[in-house]
């Protein structure tokens, strides 16, 4: 059983997910504002949470940017339907998906269960390994990542499409194998999710010797990581 954080000023949405996601066997707290939300959030209380982008007060795009200063608990945002800049801005500050609203309990679990799968320990023997690609070192059991010998904060879904790539280091993994791997889901039209997870990974890993990325654009194929 998880513990699960619900951020949200709509009352009967809080009461309509909370009781839907307890049948399911999971603990959730739900609070309806901003700073009630990041207190929580900080907790360490929470294996994941999910947050409203649109609430009165403290946003959550506000909230977002207050966890993820000091936290990578997994983050799914609700974002309104059609609403790409809240949900863009989401992703570039760390959230780890979103959902549509309004949405059904049911879209939200599958979300929720997604992450956790591919954020908790498991005995599969090649998550055991270590992919050592100098400068960077991944290991997935721990789900930790080193850069030229030091830390690199990464958030659960940049882990899992470093992981994917790393383990197929030259060789291109298309979008929508990437989305289904590391998010849990097909790639839908116009998605941009996977470009901005990765932009924010080219960001932190930096360029090359002769200033190629360490993740390459393959036309038409997807995307693929360099070896040095």
């Amino acid at each position: 059983m998880s513990d699960i954080l619900l951020i949200d000023d709509d009352t009967e949405l809080l009461a309509l997910l909370k009781e839907y996601l307890e049948k399911e066997g999971f603990a959730v707290i739900a609070v309806n504002n901003g700073e009630r939300g990041v207190s929580a959030a900080l907790s360490d209380q929470f294996a994941l949470a999910v947050l409203d982008v649109m609430m009165p007060g403290m946003s959550g795009i506000e909230v977002l940017r207050a966890i993820r200063a000091r936290s990578k608990m997994p983050v799914i945002m609700l974002t309104a339907k059609g609403d790409d800049m809240d949900r863009i801005l989401g992703l570039e500050l760390g959230a780890d998906d979103y959902v549509p609203k309004p949405c059904t309990p049911r879209e939200l679990l599958a979300r929720i269960r997604s992450i956790l799968r591919r954020t908790e320990s498991t005995e599969n023997p090649e998550k055991t390994q270590t992919i050592s690609l100098p400068p960077l070192t991944l290991w997935p059991e721990q789900r930790r990542a080193e850069w030229k010998g030091r830390v690199l904060e990464l958030t659960s879904t940049e882990f899992n499409l470093l992981e994917i790539l790393t383990r197929n280091a030259g060789k291109p993994v298309s979008k929508d194998e990437l989305s289904k791997q590391a998010l849990g889901r097909s790639l839908a039209r116009f998605d941009r999710s996977i470009d901005v997870h990765l932009s924010s990974i080219r960001h932190k890993l930096g360029s090359m010797q002769d200033g190629r990325s360490y993740i390459q654009t393959v036309y038409r194929l997807g995307y693929q990581y360099i070896r040095e």
